[in-house]
């Protein structure tokens, strides 16, 4: 069983973290997989620290948990805390990292070093006791204190998310407030080292759970059953939770995006799943397969989508390079067959880190919709994506994989082995 260490050990004491080194990334051809957990803190914070000057920031409050995380390391009632934005954290250009925290819970956080101090939140509860009202002005006069103390005259804070009565107590005390997420998944957007080690061990634990769904297969299970075995494997290894449930059979695999249900699977059909893993560390790992149901072989039709979406990933991760515009990948991304654009795939690429993160590159006939031009860079993970069927049919194929862009061009992190039968492999 592959097993990792957490980032985050809230029952010991920093000192007692296991520090290992963290190799560079040379020549293209290794990824490290072992790192300092507080040179992963450092870095991040780093970063974010390094976007507030170039964007001039005196301060950001942190609602979202993914940037929480990023920030300092910090995890506390992830779930909860995506929906019930009342945890929050006080980011300065210069000055102490203040955590405030759920009533009671300050201990999960406070042992790390990026956590200088910690108070109770002023809006636990808030919105769902009737009491914004009452708690806006008490928070908003805390952060504008916090704000003219550490920002040398600066007034400007950013907000990822938060509700919008918070927003105007803030610029009623005097502050220039801004929504910094954009520019906070920006920043993320290329990987410290010590990410690119997290990604890898993530990547690795969900292949595992993968494995144990593809050994499952078989007529008379569910599609229930089945995304119930990943998941208990990515928990397992690990891992954290699955942000969707993107695993069906049969019919159900065309059109794409049907969530797993009680369906009862098939002998002769398809299976698809996305993995969608928020895994070991907090970090993303994001492959597509889909799979052939014994006993018997694929039929010639099942083999030409599953061909021509293993064609459109490959084609697609060879013209990926440092430096290549987004708009130049969409423009010489494989050409989907007319009968299947319909049903493409919104995008051809996207990034990976926590979750899913920028870049977006739609093909080329929705980039004006859904992209803004940029350019890819070393340091970026994507998954490159691919999803063909067609309206009318009874199948259709999901394939991804995930890439790191280096110097020289990229490095697979997906090592997901395809099906030999689909691809037309077997005798």
């Amino acid at each position: 069983m592959y097993t990792i260490e957490s980032e985050q050990l809230s029952d010991r004491e920093p000192d007692q973290i296991p520090v290992v080194s963290s190799a560079p990334i040379a020549n293209t051809d290794s990824i490290p997989t072992a790192f300092d957990p507080k040179a992963l803190r450092a870095g991040r914070l780093a970063r974010l620290r390094g976007m507030m000057a170039e964007q001039g920031y005196a301060a950001v409050v942190l609602f979202d948990p993914y940037n929480q995380r990023y920030a300092t390391g910090s995890r506390n009632m992830f779930g909860y805390f995506l929906r019930n934005s009342t945890r929050y954290i006080y980011v300065p250009l210069e000055g102490p990292v203040i955590l405030f925290e759920y009533p009671g819970s300050a201990h999960v956080s406070t042992w790390l070093e990026t956590i200088d101090e910690s108070r109770t939140s002023k809006v636990v509860w808030s919105a769902v006791n009737q009491r914004d009202d009452v708690s806006s002005d008490p928070f908003g006069v805390e952060i504008a204190a916090l704000v003219r103390e550490h920002g040398k005259g600066n007034l400007k804070v950013g907000l990822d998310r938060c509700p919008v009565n918070l927003a105007r107590s803030l610029e009623a005390l005097g502050l220039d407030v801004f929504d910094c997420m954009q520019d906070t998944l920006y920043c993320r957007r290329i990987k410290t080292p010590e990410e690119i080690a997290c990604l890898a061990q993530s990547m690795a634990g969900s292949e595992a759970a993968v494995a144990e769904v593809e050994a499952a297969i078989k007529p008379g299970v569910t599609e229930n059953h089945l995304f119930a075995v990943l998941y208990g494997n990515v928990i397992d290894q690990g891992g954290e939770f699955i942000e969707t449930r993107l695993l069906n059979s049969g019919p159900r695999t065309n059109p794409w995006f049907n969530e797993a249900s009680d369906r009862v699977i098939r002998a002769g059909e398809l299976v698809a799943l996305d993995t969608d893993t928020i895994g070991c560390h907090g970090y993303y790992s994001d492959f597509s397969r889909t799979f052939h149901v014994g006993p018997g072989r694929p039929s010639g039709y099942q083999q030409s989508l599953y061909q021509m979406a293993y064609e459109q990933v490959h084609h697609n991760m060879a013209i990926l390079a440092p430096g290549k515009s987004y708009l130049e990948i969409a423009e010489q991304a494989w050409k989907i067959p007319e009968r299947f654009l319909d049903r493409r795939y919104p995008s051809i690429i996207h990034g990976v880190g926590m979750h899913g993160e920028t870049p977006l590159v739609a093909h080329h006939m929705d980039f004006d919709r859904f992209s803004k031009d940029g350019i890819l860079e070393p340091g970026m993970v994507v998954s490159v994506e691919s999803y063909i069927g067609e309206v009318g049919a009874a199948d259709g194929v999901k394939l991804e994989e995930e890439v790191l862009v280096t110097e020289d061009g990229i490095v697979k992190l997906s090592n997901y082995p395809f099906d030999e039968a689909l691809l037309g492999r077997q005798v």
